[in-house]
């Protein structure tokens, strides 16, 4: 009786052992199942195809932002105007908060070029600001002009100039006045003409731009020649004269391209218009 009885306590034993094994089999092969299945779940069954949509099946609003990131990252120059049909998405994205949010990134990303840079003690580090759509916003007489619907005038747009009542863009103010604090000095170098120095010296300092180092407009001798080469011409002086340009801001490739280009450059959205 006694040899029967240890018999069944072993064979418990066994049963409870084995109980266990099994438990602790599932515990550790249960959650990497589920991470295989997990893994699993994100690929892609083979062969895979991507039909591309047709021309007819893209809404307008996306056609016309595949528009402005070709005019953006210069694959449309030169154009003249903004299409008809995306006057409205231009419309609003300038008027609402992507605009906002793209200028803030830009100058974001600037101001931490400017943070890194090493600035001499020689007072020849240098960044290159332009004015129109980067310090200050002509938005007002473009929303009175069908946001780049129109062709260009320059006449209408002198007048526009002379009143002096173009806003400050703020994230560019923020990245102007916190470059010079760090040690650069900074030059303006705009498209206008020589004429309307008053004018623009009148407001950018209504605006909260002050104390640049340079401002440099159009002459007579730069009329005829294309932005991209007249900037250019303008650099090379500066490099001649010994400064370092460390940066460079500007809303047209024509602000950023050429030679004597800048260790990095920087450039604002503009969907508006385009400048050779």
């Amino acid at each position: 009786m006694r040899s029967q009885r240890h018999g069944g306590c072993f064979v418990l034993f066994l049963l409870s052992l084995l109980v266990v094994v099994v438990v602790v089999v599932v515990a550790v092969n249960v959650p990497a199942a589920a991470a295989a299945a997990d893994e699993e779940a994100y690929l892609l069954q083979r062969p895979l195809v991507i039909e591309l949509p047709t021309a007819e099946e893209v809404p307008a609003e996306v056609w016309c932002a595949s528009w402005r990131l070709a005019a953006e990252a210069d694959n449309l120059a030169p154009w003249k105007a903004v299409p008809e049909e995306c006057v409205g998405y231009v419309r609003e994205y300038v008027t609402g908060v992507a605009y906002r949010s793209d200028l803030e990134v830009v100058a974001r990303e600037a101001s931490a070029h400017a943070r890194a840079a090493r600035v001499g003690d020689d007072g020849r580090d240098v960044w290159v600001f332009d004015v129109d759509e980067t310090l200050l916003s002509n938005l007002p007489y473009y929303a009175e002009h069908g946001y780049g619907l129109e062709l260009f005038d320059h006449r209408e747009f002198d007048k526009w100039v002379e009143k002096g009542d173009a806003p400050a863009i703020p994230f560019s103010l923020k990245l102007y006045k916190e470059v010079r604090e760090l040690g650069f000095k900074t030059f303006l170098l705009t498209g206008r003409s020589e004429g309307h120095r008053g004018i623009t010296v009148e407001n950018l300092k209504k605006q909260g731009f002050h104390d640049w180092d340079k401002l440099i407009l159009r002459a007579a001798a730069d009329r005829e020649k294309t932005t991209t080469a007249y900037k250019s011409e303008k650099r090379k002086g500066m490099e001649a004269q010994g400064y370092r340009i460390v940066g460079n801001s500007g809303d047209q490739w024509s602000d950023l391209l050429g030679f004597s280009t800048s260790a990095r450059s920087f450039k604002l959205p503009n969907p508006m218009y385009y400048i050779p």
